[in-house]
């Protein structure tokens, strides 16, 4: 339907959500495991991602964005692709992603955006950048404390990271989220151990 209504209707904005649409199935295979277990962006194999469908959204993401005249489907896309665009996750370019959440902030000026983009800052400039960037979000978002502890335990911060996960596995939307965060709780609890 979105491939159809993109030819109709040559818009930028109908493409980029095409493109968008079209990297995050390419994708699709790679993030549950086995019993439906949810798997992060970061430790998903990526050998199992669509490479067609990742050439054919980064195709029809630079069509739109050469039109100038950007939207916040094609900046969504920019950074699906910048993600698809990674060999490992080690590899993922988080500055340049940092940008297009800047860009992305600036059309929607959206609370998630703005938490989003504290992951992105923290990835690209070291977790304190991160937490200085979810300052200014509302802690009552959803996921927000999986943000803030996933941060914290990059800072070093593990008795905290701990108890958010926690918090965020309570508030958690799906059966998936709430077992990935309990199982994080858990493994930062582990590294609190004495040896």
């Amino acid at each position: 339907l979105a491939r159809q209504l993109a030819a109709l209707t040559g818009e930028p904005e109908v493409a980029g959500l095409l493109a968008l649409m079209l990297l995050h199935h390419a994708r699709r295979a790679s993030r549950t495991g086995p019993g439906g277990r949810l798997v992060p962006l970061g430790e998903q194999d990526r050998s199992r991602w669509d490479a067609g469908l990742i050439t054919e959204g980064v195709a029809v993401l630079q069509a739109a964005l050469a039109r100038d005249r950007l939207g916040e489907y094609q900046a969504q896309a920019a950074i699906a692709a910048l993600h698809a665009d990674a060999q490992t996750a080690a590899e993922t370019d988080w500055v340049q992603i940092a940008e297009w959440y800047d860009e992305l902030l600036r059309l929607t000026g959206s609370p998630v955006v703005r938490l989003n983009r504290a992951v992105a800052v923290g990835e690209a400039d070291g977790p304190q950048a991160g937490l200085a960037a979810l300052a200014g979000v509302d802690p009552g978002l959803p996921r927000y404390a999986a943000v803030r502890a996933h941060l914290l335990e990059r800072a070093g911060d593990l008795e905290q990271a701990a108890g958010l996960y926690g918090e965020a596995a309570r508030a958690a939307a799906s059966v998936p989220e709430r077992d990935h965060l309990t199982r994080e709780a858990a493994r930062v609890r582990q590294l609190l151990r004495p040896r």
